[in-house]
């Protein structure tokens, strides 16, 4: 890619997240992910109604008129994106693709992070760690991400999704949200999302195309993993084949959600063609 077009599609994904976030989502996010605890901030005159516990008897004494203390929430959290760039992230039937999709949500999560003073970091991964950048704040940072996540070619193609998890568990000491955002086509990860969310506040945000699902009637076609790169003939108008990509994906609905479900693990489906502002405010509230 051209960096004037890098640069460009880097302006477009800041001017749409950014307004997102700070129109819609910063307060939410805000709610549904607390600060560390209440800091004392300053003293103000007493009114009626204020919680006597408040009252600061020092200064009290000193001024001679009643004095409550004032807390604020102490915030600075880390936040880390640990995004899938396996090669099915390059699939998409509708407006974009999975990457695009996953790009934008780390951008409005990113811009939500900001405005609300915490830290972000990122860990790509395939089938191994592709790369990983330390938490930091500012605007030039979160942009740095959003360059990655546009340009980041990964040398691995396959998903591993409890190498991501162990790498997070591993390398980041202090306790931070980790929003785990991937097809999650690889499904055995139990142990690995349990251990993270006793160290780590995991918010899992599973994306997917609506053809992964129910691909239409239209005859016999030719089908190619992009992980694997294997190629497989199906006969779509086949009423067995139909049937049995439906049990498949029931079956794979059902081990996600109970394995999101036993590591108490709040998560939500995000596809590509529905958008993501629904589901993400939903989860958001769901928290607060």
């Amino acid at each position: 890619m051209e960096t004037s077009e890098l640069l460009k599609k880097v302006r477009k994904i800041e001017i749409k997240t950014r307004g997102l976030s700070s129109q819609i989502f910063s307060g939410e996010y805000h709610s549904a992910f607390k600060g560390r605890g209440m800091a004392f901030s300053e003293v103000r005159e007493y009114t009626p109604g204020d919680d006597v516990r408040t009252i600061d008897w020092n200064v009290t004494a000193r001024l001679r008129n009643t004095y409550v203390k004032v807390f604020e929430e102490e915030r600075e959290l880390n936040v880390m994106l640990v995004v899938d760039v396996s090669a099915s992230g390059n699939f998409g039937t509708h407006a974009q693709t999975k990457k695009d999709l996953i790009t934008e949500l780390c951008a409005v999560v990113a811009f939500s992070a900001a405005t609300n003073n915490d830290k972000i970091g990122l860990i790509f991964f395939s089938d191994k760690i592709e790369k990983f950048i330390p938490p930091k704040k500012g605007k030039s940072h979160i942009l740095r991400l959003i360059r990655e996540l546009v340009k980041f070619e990964p040398e691995n193609k396959g998903t591993n999704v409890s190498l991501g998890l162990k790498y997070l568990t591993n390398v980041i000491k202090k306790r931070s949200i980790a929003f785990v955002i991937s097809d999650f086509i690889d499904n055995n990860f139990d142990d690995a999302i349990k251990i993270a969310n006793k160290k780590h506040d995991i918010v899992a945000l599973r994306i997917y195309d609506k053809t992964e699902m129910q691909i239409p009637k239209i005859g016999l076609i030719k089908l190619k993993d992009n992980e694997t790169g294997k190629n497989i003939w199906v006969d779509t108008s086949s009423n067995a084949f139909q049937h049995e990509l439906k049990l498949q994906q029931v079956k794979t609905d059902a081990k996600l959600k109970e394995t999101f479900s036993r590591a108490g693990v709040d998560y939500t489906k995000i596809s590509t063609h529905e958008g993501y502002i629904k589901p993400l405010m939903t989860l958001f509230k769901k928290r607060a």
